[in-house]
């Protein structure tokens, strides 16, 4: 039996309970700290998806950890996401949900040892081989789900990178990308956000259009729109049954570069990037009256049709590189994943703006919030290079008239609920390996740009851990455009000359269009949009 002494002792350490009432802040505040994974979110952390976002920036100066880490908390930690973990709700049936915590930078933020004598053969090479090794491994879900890797390496383009993963569950690529782009500034004006170009309508003139001619062309109008609503229905209806046909049977022709990774279950990837001039692409933009998207798709297909036409001819009778006479068999079906955003993302500015006021509650519509849409690339030799863009703008310019994207996400939301997220995630994951590619065409800044006081010579933006034999990714950075490409080197041991294929198909098509007398004066302003 204890004494009255020790008795006396233990009592400083009971404490009593106490009970008050929470005020309606501490309630919204523990709302803010905890919320559920959407349906996307938990697609994406599915071990047969399991998607990873990654943006290489190469940087001008030597990278200094320290200031890195002091603009980072002013930023990027002020966005929920990025200052939560995943937690399994046992009590709730295993559910997941976000839990806010408290974040190490120096987890976060990895400065690897650098092999001095693999530097010395290739810098580039280097590099490369250490974004393939990353793709080998996830990230660490005890932790917020990204991670900047600082490499202070010279190569021919840059004196360091930067190398930002995040796990695709946190957001869209288009939606972290504007993240990471709202947390940079201009160079030129530390206290400038970067400028992103739109698309700007043309104005339309009516001056002079009596009432009648104004009437007849208000009824055509009508007319149109109907017509227009119309043909949308049609195409739609017409792309549900091949998007369903692909999730049931309907896969790519099996090629050189599809038919080693379409079965593998191997997400390691090689990752490389070229970068080629912007302005040429606006100058055949402009010429053909396209867009830059247009321009980029026609370079993916001629570059495509390129490489396979030699890949066809390894090991058999060459039989040449022209329209008539080349090595591809007829109707080969190669398509892409496009991945449109459907949700009305915050610009730049207006991300700026919540991380500087810590505008927790306003954070409510980030996410994942996009559908699918299928795109089929004509793969065939054309004699005139201008056929590929002509070509891709009339392809995209049909898939912008559906409503493809939208029927997948409404029907990936319904199936969640009625058959669970691990049948969507299967279903995702038989759709993108029906296909060959998944492709992406970001707009960047008009002007150089610092990230956390570092100027930037340019970025590649990427993923990995789709099952796709390529992913293709195009980014403008002031006058560059950056190709990257994501590759399965079972399926594409030689992206180089694939990138070689793209780079010469954009000079054919611009000699193309210099020597028709194509290029039109245009003002400056018209030369700045895409």
């Amino acid at each position: 039996m204890e004494s009255s002494t020790e008795l006396k002792c233990r009592k400083p350490f009971l404490k009593p309970i106490e009970t008050k009432r929470k005020t309606i802040e501490e309630l919204e505040m523990e709302v803010e700290e905890e919320e559920p994974l959407s349906p996307t979110a938990k697609m994406f952390l599915n071990p047969i998806l399991n998607i990873h976002v990654m943006a290489i920036m190469f940087c001008k100066t030597r990278i200094s950890p320290q200031p890195t880490k002091d603009k980072l908390v002013h930023t990027l930690l002020k966005h929920p996401r990025f200052t939560s973990v995943l937690v399994v709700d046992k009590e709730n049936g295993g559910e997941m949900k976000w839990v806010q915590t408290k974040v190490d930078l120096n987890q976060h933020i990895i400065i690897p040892e650098v092999d001095e004598s693999k530097l010395e053969l290739s810098p580039e090479k280097y590099i490369e081989d250490y974004v393939h090794n990353l793709t080998k491994t996830s990230l660490d879900k005890s932790k917020p789900l990204w991670e900047f890797h600082l490499l202070n390496i010279k190569t021919r383009d840059a004196e360091a990178m930067s190398i930002f993963r995040a796990h695709h569950s946190l957001g869209d690529g288009t939606s972290l990308i504007s993240l990471l782009l709202a947390c940079t500034r201009q160079t030129a004006d530390e206290l400038k956000l970067p400028t992103i170009p739109t698309k700007k309508r043309r104005p339309t003139y009516n001056s002079g259009i009596s009432e009648v001619e104004g009437g007849l062309l208000g009824l055509w109008g009508y007319v149109l729109a109907v017509w227009i609503f119309i043909r949308m229905i049609g195409n739609t209806i017409v792309d549900i049954f091949m998007f369903i046909a692909t999730l049931v049977f309907l896969k790519d022709t099996e090629t050189p570069i599809n038919n080693l990774a379409a079965d593998s279950k191997s997400k390691i990837r090689r990752i490389v990037h070229r970068t080629i001039s912007l302005d040429d692409m606006k100058l055949v933009k402009n010429a053909l009256n396209l867009t830059v998207n247009d321009v980029a798709l026609g370079i993916t297909q001629a570059g495509l049709s390129k490489y396979l036409n030699r890949r066809y001819a390894v090991g058999k009778e060459d039989k040449g590189d022209t329209e008539e006479n080349n090595n591809l068999p007829l109707g080969i079906r190669l398509r892409s994943c496009l991945m449109i955003n459907l949700r009305s993302t915050p610009g730049i500015q207006d991300l700026a703006d919540m991380m500087e006021k810590d505008s927790k509650g306003k954070w409510g519509g980030w996410g994942n919030w996009f559908g699918c849409a299928l795109l089929p690339f004509k793969i065939a030799l054309r004699d005139d290079p201008l056929d590929y863009v002509k070509e891709a703008k009339a392809t995209i310019d049909r898939k912008k008239n559906s409503f493809e994207a939208l029927y997948t996400l409404v029907m990936a939301e319904l199936f969640s609920k009625i058959f669970g997220i691990k049948a969507v995630s299967a279903m995702t994951h038989r759709v993108f390996s029906s296909a060959t590619i998944c492709f992406t065409n970001l707009v960047g800044p008009q002007e150089e740009i610092e990230f956390c006081g570092h100027p930037l010579a340019y970025f590649a933006p990427t993923s990995y851990g789709q099952p796709n034999a390529l992913t293709i990714n195009f980014q403008s950075y002031v006058n560059k455009m950056i190709i990257v490409l994501s590759i399965d080197e079972s399926a594409i041991p030689d992206p180089q000359q694939l990138l070689d294929d793209f780079e010469d198909s954009m000079k054919q098509i611009k000699d193309a269009v210099i020597e028709r007398g194509l290029v039109n004066n245009r003002n400056d302003q018209e030369m700045q949009d895409i």
